[in-house]
């Protein structure tokens, strides 16, 4: 769910308004909801603040903004979604990342779309995550495996999803 800005602006009322409405279905089946914002990162952060209570919660997917702004999300109880634009040379994200308290960190895909370097451009797929893990440690100046392991331990939150024996 979510606001696109990219293409249109003209629907931005009928965006809100769908947000607004699956927000309510979140709470009342308490479940989290993932965000997807393009152009219009500040507008949805604001829109949630409106909407949060309790019984909100979720991620911003895809998170390529400002260290302000992931603050904001993170104040919200949200979680912040790095996928494949963290290994962009132009994305800002070698800023960003080293700032970035890793409790509201969850590894994503944005796939089949945003494939990390070395393959970008080409089709994105969930085996690649690893290559966004790496990124992110590096930049964290962290071992992979703390990385690997912090995340997961966030996305089990996030889900609430049980722990198995062999996880």
């Amino acid at each position: 769910m979510g606001s696109d800005l990219y293409w249109d602006k003209t629907l931005i009322d009928q965006q809100v308004e769908a947000f607004k409405i699956q927000v309510q279905w979140a709470k009342d089946y308490e479940k989290p909801i993932i965000i997807h914002c393009r152009e219009s990162l500040e507008m949805t952060i604001e829109l949630v603040e409106s909407l949060k209570d309790e019984r909100l919660t979720g991620g911003f997917h895809c998170f390529g903004g400002s260290p302000e702004q992931a603050k904001s999300i993170k104040e919200l109880g949200f979680y912040i979604g790095l996928g494949g634009v963290t290994t962009f040379k132009n994305s800002g994200m070698d800023k960003v990342i080293p700032g970035l308290e890793l409790d509201h960190v969850v590894l994503e895909t944005d796939s089949p779309y945003l494939s990390p370097v070395p393959h970008r451009g080409k089709r994105n797929e969930p085996a690649y995550v690893a290559l966004v893990a790496q990124r992110v440690a590096d930049l964290k100046q962290m071992s992979l495996q703390d990385l690997i392991t912090t995340t997961n331990q966030n996305a089990r939150r996030l889900f609430k999803a049980e722990v198995h024996e062999q996880d």
